[in-house]
């Protein structure tokens, strides 16, 4: 592409980078912002900014959260002993929208890949073990996508919970082998939620 504007290439650039945007949707999305009034451009810009600035880990769940504790752990309503362990905050929305369940979560930040080189501390999971161990007894729901990366990564977790006194389950397999989680339709991740299985290590 040739710019006349070293300004609108930047920017082109700049959005290109994102997942799925290639150079001509980036250069719709820059021409849909020139034609935008300036407030618009001033609030996309403070709203990104927020994301690296204000965001934090919960302390609990390691979800992102905009106080310390997320407003999921710290709601009075939830069943505080039933967990699901999930990769991302994307996984936590995906069963949230089903309302089949209403514990709390662990968000793992990824799976582990050796080819990718993760491995199991570059995760939450230690995190995990310590929270079970301090809390004493309940369920763990293991709802990891049903692939090698997944797979590797519930084996090692129910490996690393045995011997607590906690129920370790998983959601049953109406999610597709190979799919994601925040791809499934609101119907079968709520069935799988609702229809675990105990989790055989």
């Amino acid at each position: 592409m040739n710019f006349s504007s070293k300004t609108v290439e930047n920017a082109v650039e700049a959005l290109s980078g994102f997942p799925g945007v290639g150079k001509r949707s980036a250069l719709r999305m820059v021409m849909h912002l020139l034609k935008r009034p300036k407030a618009e451009a001033e609030i996309l810009a403070i709203a990104i900014n927020k994301l690296k600035t204000e965001l934090q880990q919960c302390t609990i769940c390691c979800n992102i959260s905009d106080t310390e504790v997320c407003n999921i752990c710290s709601a009075h309503n939830r069943n505080h002993q039933l967990i699901c362990v999930v990769e991302d905050m994307q996984d936590v929305m995906a069963i949230e929208s089903t309302a089949q369940f209403n514990g709390l979560y662990h968000v793992l930040g990824g799976l582990i890949s050796p080819i990718d080189g993760i491995g199991p501390d570059a995760l939450n999971i230690e995190q995990l073990v310590k929270r079970v161990a301090e809390q004493g007894s309940g369920e763990i729901i293991i709802a990891l996508n049903a692939n090698i990366e997944g797979d590797t990564t519930s084996f090692y977790i129910a490996r690393k919970l045995q011997g607590f006194n906690f129920k370790i389950t998983t959601i049953s397999k109406g999610i597709a082998v190979g799919g994601e989680l925040e791809y499934a339709d609101e119907i079968t991740l709520g069935r799988s939620i609702t229809n675990r299985i105990p989790y055989e290590v």
